[in-house]
């Protein structure tokens, strides 16, 4: 019965493929950050694979959370009304899950001369 209402729902087609859609962003996200084969273990014990997993978790969440941060700014530096709703508009149309712009095989410098805050975000010595 659902195959039957499948092919005759529009709609529902629709919305099963933007879901999908979702679900292969997410796969491709995790494909891009981990290093290596993404499908194999490289460590043997199951606490060491419990420690890389949380490690590529703490990297999707900071990218996800640098984007929301980012286009939160977007949004507060709008000039003007329509330009702001139309920002809105797109940004609830897509993913925060986007990764183009981090070089995820860089050197990364966390000295305190690079560590500078550019958003508006305290370091944790000050935020305490």
């Amino acid at each position: 019965m659902f195959i039957l209402r499948y092919i005759k729902d529009l709609g529902l087609r629709q919305a099963i493929e933007k879901q999908l859609n979702k679900v292969e962003l997410a796969n491709r996200f995790t494909r891009a950050i981990a290093v290596g084969n993404p499908r194999e273990f490289t460590q043997a014990e199951k606490e060491e694979q419990e420690i890389a997993e949380a490690c590529n978790r703490l990297i999707k969440n900071s990218i996800i959370c640098w984007n929301y941060l980012y286009l939160t700014r977007q949004v507060n530096n709008c000039k003007d009304q329509q330009t702001r709703q139309t920002l809105l508009r797109t940004i609830a149309a897509h993913s925060p899950i986007s990764w183009a712009h981090i070089n995820m095989l860089g050197e990364y410098d966390f000295s305190e001369e690079k560590l500078k805050d550019t958003i508006g975000i305290l370091p944790v010595k000050l935020a305490a």
